[in-house]
């Protein structure tokens, strides 16, 4: 297959942005292996010359406690390498929280084994072998203590408050907020436009059940969705790879039933903004008090407004309602009806506009033939056209008088007003 002379093909000595992005991830992936291993060595190290400084003699420091103190202090290490890897994408609002656990469960873990010692005391003191168990008790007191703290905090993150001040662990966000993209903006595929011309500045945010939904769309049976759901990806891709828009994947999932529910619900818990095409959800996001913004408005408010006067090329496709009149499109959509253009159908001709017309299906425009010097000889028509593509009303299909003006045959009047005189 031949490539296409229209794609511009990569140099040598001008990377793409997916390389650049590439390199970037491959340095990162290295720098933690660096890390993580320098971590290991640094962890047995410590734990080996811990023992060893305190050992009073080589004699204490036996084969069977290098080799256990290696085994253990490798395990540790290996575990939470392990446990690092296994969760690459971390928030920080889940690290505060842990953090914030163990503070809690040592500080619970103090209290607890001061009240162990008081009782102990009180009871006549712990001595010899008594004073071993109570020292493992309140040891696994603190592991208990401190996993219960960590386990109620990350599962109630969200609604977590301290009295004072009022805190709770939400994504602070500084400067322009982020807009939240839903699937019907990525099939839509103007804001692909816009990040090139440069006019979005806002960090983009794409959910990864927005994805997910793209996903399932392009592996749809029918034709149409698969379609639509290629055209989401691929908007996806290029704007990854345009330099001028800052896009990032969140694996947010919040609780809800639905794409839309998921995307109100996480834009109310981050202070996000909507960006959508997408009416239902607009009204929806609105009703909750967000901030939507819809790509149909931006398209509408830059809408050319053509006041009569206005001179502008236009390709006239079809006849219109009559003979003398020709329709032609903006690249909008919009339709205009030209007086006088029936004549140069098919062609390319400069129009003047006359009028406009808002109706509940859009915008109409009516132009005629010619330039703005040209005297305006069908401003009949042209009024004529409008009323007549503004309303169609319908004919009369009753009886009419009858013709020749004959007189009343009088039926249904009394016979008194018919004969006054008899």
């Amino acid at each position: 297959m031949e490539p296409n002379d229209s794609t511009p093909q990569p140099t040598a000595g001008n990377p793409t942005p997916s390389d650049l992005a590439v390199t970037a991830t491959r340095s990162q992936r290295l720098l933690l292996l660096v890390v993580r291993l320098l971590f290991l060595v640094l962890l047995v190290s410590i734990s080996m010359l811990t023992i060893a400084g305190r050992a009073s003699g080589p004699q204490e420091f036996q084969l069977q406690t290098f080799l256990g103190v290696l085994l253990a202090s490798a395990a540790v290490g290996t575990i939470v390498i392990v446990l690092d890897a296994m969760t690459p994408n971390k928030r920080l609002s889940s690290v505060v929280g842990v953090y914030m656990g163990i503070c809690f469960g040592l500080i619970a873990a103090v209290a607890v084994s001061f009240l162990i010692d008081t009782v102990a005391n009180a009871m006549g003191g712990a001595d010899g072998k008594t004073s071993v168990y109570l020292g493992v008790s309140k040891a696994v007191l603190a592991l208990v203590i401190c996993y219960l703290s960590v386990s109620v905090v990350l599962t109630t993150k969200d609604d977590f408050r301290i009295v004072l001040p009022y805190v709770e662990f939400a994504r602070q966000v500084r400067g322009i907020r982020p807009m939240l993209v839903d699937t019907a903006t990525l099939v839509d595929g103007r804001i692909d436009s816009l990040g090139q011309a440069g006019f979005i500045d806002a960090p983009i945010l794409i959910p990864e059940f927005v994805l997910e939904e793209l996903q399932s769309l392009s592996d749809s049976v029918d034709r149409q969705k698969r379609l639509r759901g290629r055209r989401g990806l691929d908007i996806v891709s290029k704007m990854q790879q345009n330099p001028f828009l800052d896009v990032a994947i969140d694996s947010t999932r919040p609780p809800g039933v639905g794409v839309d529910a998921m995307l109100v619900e996480m834009a109310r818990d981050q202070d996000l903004r909507i960006l959508t095409s997408d009416l239902n959800l607009r009204k929806v996001a609105e009703i909750n008090g967000l901030t939507v913004l819809n790509m149909n408005d931006v398209a509408r408010s830059l809408r050319h407004a053509s006041i009569p006067g206005d001179t502008m090329e236009l390709e006239l496709v079809k006849i219109g309602e009559e003979p003398e009149q020709a329709v032609g499109y903006l690249p909008d959509g919009t339709m205009v009806v030209v007086q006088g253009g029936g004549s140069f159908l098919g062609e390319v001709v400069d129009v003047v506009v006359t009028n406009s017309l808002q109706t509940a299906a859009g915008r109409m425009i009516f132009a005629r033939v010619g330039s703005a010097d040209e005297p305006k000889n069908s401003k009949t028509a042209t009024k004529h056209s409008m009323g007549t593509a503004a309303t169609n009303q319908p004919k009369s299909t009753g009886p009419g008088p009858k013709a020749g003006g004959e007189p009343d045959s009088g039926r249904g009047r009394s016979p008194r007003r018919q004969n006054p005189r008899s």
